[in-house]
């Protein structure tokens, strides 16, 4: 009798990201230590050609490629500028609070994917 071991691949605490008021993306900062964000850091988004409208982000580490978003660093929180992209996907940020929960795509072995899972909420006025 032999006991297979599996290991822990679950992500501490659920990851997720918002969209600003501005455009950008946010990270939780609980998500950004498990992206290991950092100096150099940068992100691809890309969209299923089967799900239109199922977003994928990808996470790459140092990476050179120009066409890639640069993470940036306000603080203590991580965030990438994506006011372009959101709003050519044609996302109201400025009405409502956009949410993604990040859910790793074990379907990719080579790269770090994950499926952003969108959540919708009405803003809150202050």
């Amino acid at each position: 009798m032999a006991l297979i071991f599996y290991k822990n691949e679950s992500a501490p605490r659920r990851l997720k990201a918002t969209i600003q008021k501005t455009g950008k993306l946010g990270f939780a900062e609980a998500s950004s230590k498990h992206l290991q964000f950092g100096e150099g850091s940068v992100v691809q988004f890309a969209e299923d050609d089967q799900e239109k409208g199922t977003l994928y982000l990808i996470n790459m580490p140092n990476s050179q490629d120009e066409t890639a978003f640069k993470v940036c660093k306000a603080g203590r929180y991580f965030y990438v500028n994506t006011k372009a992209l959101f709003d050519k996907l044609g996302f109201d940020y400025e009405t409502n609070t956009i949410i993604f929960d990040l859910k790793r795509e074990p379907k990719y072995t080579d790269m770090e994917v994950y499926k952003m899972e969108k959540r919708i909420l009405p803003r809150k006025n202050k």
